[in-house]
């Protein structure tokens, strides 16, 4: 039987994907985050030494967050982030052997889809969500008109050209989960500028949920 670990319920539907971060900052980053409002945390494993830095940032804020991984690609990624700690597994891709072993994990999923046999595909693996990537390709048009033949209460995300001046368009479709990378962190960037950032991204959230 396949096992389903279902989608958290987070106040805001923020994931922080913290692509290119080192050991060093994740945790400082990981905890200015929190602080500000996320509640679920992305560290996508072509950074670098990722696995360092699931592991630090879940035993910081793993209590208070959704910790886990982003890009992973094979059963053998899944098993090492849950042996750093991570409960997150997102990809950008859709495999169902990945997924299911992911669930089997107990690790909250959210594989990449693009289209609606993908995203069949991907439940029937037991996602605990979809992640639309990249998102601008179907547009907030695109991704209502799939949500309409998904089953109800699906949690779908929106990943990819999403930000803090267009994100009040895909919520007016439906969407409120979304997936943010260099608009909440970016290679380089120091702790004032990712406060600033994840500021005006809360405060985007916000005032498109009314």
């Amino acid at each position: 039987m396949t096992k389903h670990v279902p989608w958290p319920n987070l106040k805001r539907g923020l994931v922080a994907i913290l692509r290119g971060i080192t050991p060093s900052e994740a945790e400082a980053v990981a905890e200015l985050l929190v602080e500000e409002g996320f509640e679920a945390l992305e560290i996508p494993l072509n950074s670098p030494e990722p696995l360092r830095s699931i592991e630090r940032v879940a035993a910081r804020v793993g209590k208070q967050a959704l910790v886990g991984g982003g890009t992973m690609l094979t059963t053998g990624d899944v098993d090492q982030v849950a042996a750093a700690g991570g409960r997150l597994m997102v990809s950008p891709n859709m495999r169902p052997t990945v997924i299911s072993h992911a669930a089997q994990a107990g690790m909250v999923t959210m594989p990449g889809v693009l289209s609606p046999t993908e995203a069949f595909g991907a439940l029937e693996a037991g996602a605990s969500g979809l992640k639309f990537f990249p998102a601008s390709l179907l547009g907030p048009g695109g991704l209502a008109a799939i949500m309409t033949v998904l089953p109800k209460g699906t949690v779908v995300g929106a990943v990819g050209g999403v930000g803090p001046d267009n994100m009040a368009e895909y919520m007016r479709a439906g969407i409120t989960t979304f997936g943010m990378g260099t608009s909440v962190y970016r290679p380089g960037d120091g702790i004032a500028e990712v406060r600033e950032k994840a500021r005006a991204l809360i405060a985007a959230y916000d005032r498109a949920r009314g």
